[in-house]
């Protein structure tokens, strides 16, 4: 009942956004009262980071599988960082309601955007100690590297950031091309 809940309410969000989705609205589609939501549900918070979590799985789901891929570590780190900045984008094109709804959990801290975070940062690790182990990268910390990583791609990760840069008409995929190629070369490569 709880995954049916979260299909009801992730398809209301996508159409006409958190902001208008009641729990009434997620309800009615059930054929079940608000109150019966909320036996599933503590709060509307808890619906809503629901499917926060649900979108931000994607991107976890895209960086595991660069992840495991049989490439170098460098490699693995550019095709990852670029289609994570290129799926937030796009998110923001073509996905505005559920946008606006990573944008607040971002803006309000959600738990489950810190659990993001830190996701993000172990899949960086795990690449990172990849890399030291064939002798493609060197660094001596490769958590302290991970963590470097996270922050210096924040602004091709986080939502807000993203819009501003497409708003303001900046090239993101320019500047995207030159952090990475920074962040390589920190890592020790000389790509």
């Amino acid at each position: 009942m709880r995954a049916r809940i979260l299909d009801v309410a992730e398809e209301h969000y996508r159409r006409i956004g958190y902001h208008k989705t009641s729990v009434a609205d997620i309800a009615t589609v059930l054929g079940m009262s608000p109150a019966n939501v909320y036996r599933f549900f503590p709060s509307r918070g808890a619906i809503n980071e629901a499917i926060c979590g649900r979108v931000m799985n994607e991107v976890v789901d895209i960086a595991f599988a660069i992840a495991r891929a049989n490439a170098p570590a460098s490699e693995k780190l550019d095709r990852l960082l670029t289609a994570v900045h290129h799926h937030n984008k796009t998110k923001l094109a073509k996905e505005k309601r559920m946008h606006a709804l990573i944008v607040a959990a971002m803006q309000e801290n959600w738990a489950i955007v810190r659990a993001h975070v830190e996701r993000m940062a172990t899949i960086f690790e795990a690449i990172i100690r990849e890399g030291i182990e064939a002798g493609e990268l060197k660094v001596e910390d490769p958590s302290g590297a991970a963590r470097a990583v996270r922050t210096a791609f924040t602004p091709f990760f986080h939502p807000i950031l993203i819009e501003q840069c497409v708003q303001n008409g900046e090239d993101t995929e320019a500047a995207l091309r030159e952090q990475i190629r920074f962040i390589l070369k920190a890592l020790g490569t000389s790509n």
